[in-house]
């Protein structure tokens, strides 16, 4: 059974691929992702970074994440000697560079959500370290 990421990745592919998105039209934003799919902020920022890594999307800085401007008649042919092909990145180095660049902010973000939560327990406990 697929995760609720892939799902959306998913069905943004498929909308990329039936032509109702198109390249270079703007992608749903997050908030609409979250209410579409009933997902958490970090759920949909990994199905975008997952488009993103397969080279389905691209982003713009203060603008958002758009389709990218990539021909994916040949992603959607069965390669026996490729069983991975869908997943592999595409789109150059910039693209790989953005996907890790989301990833870190994403573990980043789990970090300082984290040591909220540790905060959150030593200040209840009374005790600092426990």
């Amino acid at each position: 059974m697929p995760l609720t990421f892939e799902v959306i990745a998913g069905s943004l592919r498929e909308r990329i691929r039936s032509g109702g998105l198109r390249p270079g039209d703007a992608l749903p934003t997050q908030a609409v992702l979250m209410q579409e799919f009933g997902a958490s902020s970090l759920t949909v920022q990994k199905a975008m970074a997952l488009l993103k890594r397969e080279g389905w999307a691209a982003s713009r800085p203060g603008k958002g994440a758009f389709v990218a401007h990539h021909n994916h008649a040949a992603d959607d042919v069965d390669d026996p000697d490729n069983p991975d092909a869908e997943t592999a990145p595409v789109g150059g180095t910039a693209t790989r560079v953005e996907a890790l660049e989301l990833a870190l902010a994403e573990a980043a973000q789990q970090i300082a959500d984290l040591r909220g939560r540790v905060e959150a327990l030593e200040a209840g406990s009374g005790e600092p370290g426990r």
